[in-house]
Order: structure tokens, then sequence, then C-alpha cells
């Protein structure tokens, strides 16, 4: 009786380890297929939309464009700066890419070199972690297509660090290298965003107290849902609140808001950690044991 039992609960012990095991290779299958380089074009989120985004020429003036949006094609010409402004909240990782239709051949004079920059709300470069962020056309090339897929965003992080914080983030796409002759040709460009959940393996204790965000004015700071003021004095700007939102309008804030949630996957891996290691207890003490002695008579 007491070997039926035993071998019961190795059985139910050895089901439960197949389980975690079989969960903790699908999270690996998962994170290899993140690291795969992302698609130049398309969007990694659902419900993608086609938009039109007309560029700026600058971080002031940079074009606004939401997540998980492919937007139509706009013009300008060879050598400008153009630059888009996107949200992204944390535990996100933001994949941008842009589509260049350069002018015909016969009208240039050699290849050209595209590259694609990614900045914060505060202007740092944020370095690439896959996709093609600069890229060289031949001369009879008709397309130019970069991308560039960042760390994912964190909830918050060390002052010197430069890690991908919540807020605004700056495109900016401009030819980096051509022939003085093929300055100001016309091109067509359409941009393009995507963002996908990191999942709990990547959530981070803590948050930041505001989204790195632009503002129209340095050091004010703005309600999106107000209305501007035909007239601003230096009595009414002494007198707004300075908890008013950071956030400059035109900026859409992410689904869930700029932290993200409370919930993560890291949850359920706690939970399946806990009954693997119950099981295990259990089976151990099972065979462990030592067989119960009959007191003398």
């Amino acid at each position: 009786m007491r070997s039926t039992r035993t071998m019961r609960t190795i059985r139910t012990a050895a089901a439960g380890l197949l389980l975690g095991g079989a969960l903790l290779a699908t999270g690996a299958g998962t994170a290899v297929a993140d690291d795969a380089t992302p698609s130049p074009t398309g969007s990694e989120s659902s419900g993608t939309t086609e938009t039109t985004a007309q560029p700026g020429t600058g971080f002031r003036t940079a074009g606004h464009i939401g997540q998980g949006v492919t937007s139509t094609p706009v013009s300008a010409s060879t050598g400008d700066y153009l630059y888009w402004v996107t949200p992204a909240k944390a535990g996100q990782i933001l994949t941008v890419s842009a589509t260049v239709q350069l002018p015909e051949s016969a009208s240039r004079h050699g290849g050209q070199t595209w590259q694609l920059d990614v900045y914060d709300g505060i202007r740092r470069h944020q370095a690439c972690t896959a996709g093609k962020p600069t890229v060289t056309a031949a001369a009879d090339a008709a397309t130019v297509e970069l991308s560039c897929r960042l760390r994912t965003v964190r909830a918050w992080s060390e002052a010197w660090a430069n890690d991908p914080l919540p807020g605004a983030y700056y495109i900016r796409l401009t030819v980096v290298r051509l022939a003085d002759q093929d300055l100001g040709l016309p091109v067509q460009v359409q941009l393009g965003t995507a963002t996908k959940d990191a999942g709990g393996s990547q959530a981070v204790d803590g948050e930041l107290a505001a989204p790195l965000t632009p503002v129209a004015k340095a050091g004010a700071t703005l309600d999106p849902n107000a209305q501007p003021s035909p007239a601003v004095t230096e009595e009414s700007q002494e007198e707004a609140d300075p908890s008013a939102s950071p956030v400059a309008a035109g900026l859409t804030e992410p689904d869930g808001g700029w932290g993200g949630g409370w919930w993560s996957d890291r949850w359920i891996w706690t939970a399946v950690g806990g009954v693997v290691g119950a099981l295990a207890g259990v089976a151990g003490y099972s065979m462990t044991r030592g067989r119960g002695r009959r007191p003398v008579a």
C-alpha cells in the first residue's frame, strides 16, 4: 500500500516537473524569436493603419505618429533632415522602419547612404539592437529600406544611465553621403512604427515620476487637455499648477498608461515555480521517510 502511494506521488511530481520544463522551453523559444532581425516594413502590433504623418525639420517641429502605424508616403527633398515623434511605454520594444523612394537613376550621380536615428524625450541617442539603421543604395537602386529596433523601455533607470525610458521618441531620417549634384532631388518617404511587450523577464521595480516628453516652451508644463489661452501673462504663469502633466499636446499616451500596468507574465512564472517546488518537496519526503516501527508488546 505504501509503495503504491509512493509511486503515485512520484508520478505526480514528475508530471509537474515536465509541465514546468515545457513552460521553460516555450519561454526560451519566445526569447530566441525576439532576437530575430525585424522586418524593414510592417508592424509587430495589431491594428496597423495608414495615416498621413508630415515630418518636421527639427526636434521642436517633429511630426506626430502613433504606435503600430504605417504612414502614407510624403514628399521630401534629398538632404533634408526629417523628424517624427512617437510614444512608448515601459515594457515595450519599439521598432521603427522607413522606406525611401529614390529619384530615377538617370538623374542621380552615384550611390546614396541613408541613416535612421532614434532619440528619447531628452534627445539622448538610442542604440539599435537589430535592423539596418544605415543603408547604402547603389546608383541604380529604386528604394532604400531602413529599420531600427530599440532596447526594452525600462520603467526607471539611474540618472547616469542611457536606458530607454517611457515617453517620447524622436525619429530622424536623412542622407549622410551622396554626390553634391544630387542634393535637392525629390524623394518619397514612408515611415512605420511597431511595438511589442517584452514580457515579465524585463520587468523591474520602480516607476518614473513623469514620462520623458517634450514641452512647447522650456521651463513650462502643459496639460494635454487644456485649451490654449489667447494671452499668457507672467501672473498666469506663476499661478500654473506645477504638478500639471508635462506631456505636450499632440503626443498620445499609450494604452494602459506610460508605466505599462502592474500585470506581467512574471506572476505566472512565480506560481508555476511554487507548484513545482511543492511537488518536488512532497516527492522527496515520500521517498526518504523511513518505515514506521511497531511498538513492542
